[in-house]
């Protein structure tokens, strides 16, 4: 059985298990801004990007990362900003 807990690597987002697949600098971003409480319709603005895109890139995170929930999104997000990650 592989371990699906959500991890970080470096100055980039990746989860543990099978397949590493680290987050793009864009999801990354996106991945902040709902993390900071932006609604999908802030942080597409914020960022240039349709809402329906920001949706995109959630689920793409949530496919890389294995995150099923938000607070499972947000968790990965705050794991990114620990010291020495």
């Amino acid at each position: 059985m592989h371990d699906k807990s959500l991890t970080t690597t470096g100055a980039s987002l990746t989860t543990t298990g099978a397949s590493r697949r680290p987050l793009s600098h864009r999801d990354q971003q996106v991945l902040r801004h709902i993390a900071d409480g932006h609604t999908y319709a802030a942080t597409a603005r914020r960022i240039g990007i349709s809402v329906h895109t920001v949706d995109g890139y959630l689920r793409r995170i949530r496919s890389k990362s294995g995150a099923r929930t938000q607070a499972e999104l947000i968790r990965l997000a705050l794991l990114s900003e620990r010291p020495g990650r």
